[in-house]
């Protein structure tokens, strides 16, 4: 496994290089997916396919699912999930907080089931990189990190996201305001990979969405797990696309007690 995750760090900061380097060059949007403002560019496309070459050519065995279409179904047990640069909307508008995300899974290509194995998620713009290997703890540029300890929910940093469906954003803005008020504060950095790393790093006390992808979460979920954290979805169920809370363990417990009444305003 040193030598997979070898390959899953040195592949992160690879397609990173290359994401900053096309940003350098200017933004070309290739196409709208889900809404008018959930945008892919053309480096969106070339950073996927330049990790997808590169597996296929190292590990030609395994599966492959990656945000812009990729699916490969493998004969290995292991997939390989990437979000070629999650955060699109801050690489358009040039805001330094995007990042590849590229995690090695053991199962299906689904959150709700699979192992997390190994994951980096490299911030394009700061070079910043953060890794976990399943039993051997987290690392931010080669330094161990740890979750904050668990402090009580009024003086929590609370970081969310909100979905591209304006809608959706307008039932989670609802949750967002049940939340606020208790909590010291709230953040959205407008990339989950990053916010999952910067729970496992201490910069945020917790994390939660909704209506997360499996490639969002894939590596920074098994990052946060590995620095100490709990990651959760409703009622003790797995995370996955329906609810993810990342914290530490007792925190968890508590934001989870005051988040669920306010599901209602989700439906």
């Amino acid at each position: 496994m040193r030598e997979l995750h070898d390959l899953v760090v040195g592949l992160a900061v690879e397609a990173a290089d290359l994401a900053r380097t096309r940003r350098e060059a200017g933004v070309d949007i290739a196409a709208s997916k889900t809404s008018i403002v959930d945008i892919v560019t053309e480096a969106d496309r070339e950073v996927e396919r330049l990790v997808v070459d590169r597996i296929l050519a190292a590990r030609p065995d395994d599966g492959v699912l990656g945000e812009e279409g990729t699916s490969v179904a493998g004969t290995s047990g292991l997939t390989w999930v990437i979000d070629p640069i999650d955060g699109t909307v801050n690489y358009l508008y040039d805001i330094p907080a995007y990042a590849v995300s590229i995690a090695l899974v053991e199962g299906d290509p689904d959150p709700a089931t699979w192992r997390g194995l190994s994951g980096a998620v490299v911030n394009g713009a700061t070079g910043e990189r953060f890794e976990a290997l399943r039993g051997h703890g987290a690392r931010l540029d080669g330094r161990e990190i740890r979750v904050a300890d668990a402090v009580d929910p009024a003086v929590a940093l609370v970081g969310t996201g909100f979905g591209y469906d304006a809608a959706r954003r307008s039932r989670q803005g609802a949750v967002l305001q049940g939340l606020i008020g208790e909590v010291r504060d709230v953040r959205r950095g407008g990339s989950a990979a990053l916010d999952l790393c910067f729970v496992a790093a201490g910069r945020l006390n917790a994390y939660y969405e909704t209506g997360l992808n499996p490639w969002d979460m894939a590596a920074g979920a098994l990052v946060v797990e590995e620095a100490g954290g709990a990651v959760r979805g409703w009622r003790g169920e797995p995370a996955g696309t329906g609810f993810l809370l990342a914290a530490a363990p007792a925190l968890a417990d508590d934001l989870a007690a005051i988040l669920e009444p306010l599901r209602a305003n989700e439906v």
